[in-house]
């Protein structure tokens, strides 16, 4: 595991430090609270935090609130306190400031590895739950939920390069298929366009049979190559059923971030593009584009 480990004493942090390195476990040392939050905040594999009470220039129970936003953020962070005032007041303000353990300070070695053990434990824990809460169960994407905030994420962070874009993906006459084949044939599309799918930008399941790919610096003609070649492939795939095997296709609604923008607006693009592919007899990519104040929907001309 990677451990921060937080003390004012360079003795004490070598100690700790020769203790945990032994083990396999890599370690970084601070003997300021700032530092190791600025490192804890850009370095989100740290799953350990193993601190002093007597730091500056926070002290370790403020270190330790400070530290606990982060781990709310769907992070699994693993807050360990320690002090040479070994009390039932410390340990009551240490875990009230969310800590999730205490320890003496300097810590004995079998006990130091019996509670990293125990920390290692839950971060597996917190780590599925976290899989569990972002992904689908069918897919292994993520979720509705997680895919529009990982959009709203990166466009929060600013768009410095190229404009970002957003395919809406739908599987074409999904329900003859389930209706006809039955649903494990149709689950089984499903997971099939979803692996083909899942190989480039942000991908999800937005529900039943559609899917959403957000592109970071794609504008929008590298984005309808880019779903105008995923709409061949999906074309050739070939599902099992019986004694068989089915085709299906797919049809692609692709929209591009534009200037004064919002991510709601530039998704209802997407849909609109999708709505109009599906009328226009599927299988197929189109994207919305504004002309001298009307809407026209276009077909990439790729091959």
């Amino acid at each position: 595991m990677q451990i921060v480990v937080v003390d004012s004493s360079q003795v004490v942090l070598r100690v700790i430090g020769s203790l945990l390195e032994a083990r396999g476990h890599t370690v970084h040392e601070f003997t300021e609270s700032d530092a190791a939050l600025a490192f804890l905040t850009d370095v989100p594999e740290v799953r350990v935090l193993i601190t002093s009470l007597e730091v500056r220039p926070m002290n370790g129970l403020e270190l330790c609130w400070a530290v606990r936003l982060l781990a709310e953020d769907r992070r699994p962070l693993h807050i360990i306190t320690m002090s040479s005032a070994n009390s039932v007041h410390n340990l009551a303000e240490a875990l009230d400031s969310g800590a999730d353990d205490f320890i003496e300070k300097p810590p004995r070695a079998e006990e130091l590895h019996a509670r990293l053990r125990a920390a290692e434990r839950m971060a597996k824990l917190q780590e599925e739950l976290i899989r569990l809460a972002e992904t689908d169960g069918l897919t292994g994407l993520l979720n509705r939920r997680t895919f529009r905030e990982r959009i709203d994420n990166s466009i929060a962070r600013g768009i410095t390069g190229r404009p970002p874009s957003l395919i809406v993906v739908d599987i074409d006459h999904f329900k003859r298929i389930n209706d006809v084949h039955g649903h494990d044939v149709g689950d089984e599309a499903i997971r099939a366009v979803a692996g083909l799918l899942n190989e480039t930008g942000t991908v999800g399941r937005l529900g039943g049979e559609e899917f959403g790919i957000f592109l970071p610096e794609r504008d929008l003609d590298s984005a309808l190559f880019h779903a105008e070649g995923l709409r061949v492939r999906v074309r050739a795939l070939r599902i099992a059923c019986g004694d068989g095997t089915i085709g299906l296709t797919c049809s692609f609604g692709v929209s591009t971030w534009a200037e004064t923008d919002t991510v709601p607006a530039l998704i209802k693009r997407a849909d609109v593009a999708l709505y109009e592919a599906k009328a226009a007899g599927r299988n197929r990519v189109m994207t919305e584009t504004r002309r001298s104040g009307f809407v026209a929907m276009t077909r990439p001309n790729v091959s």
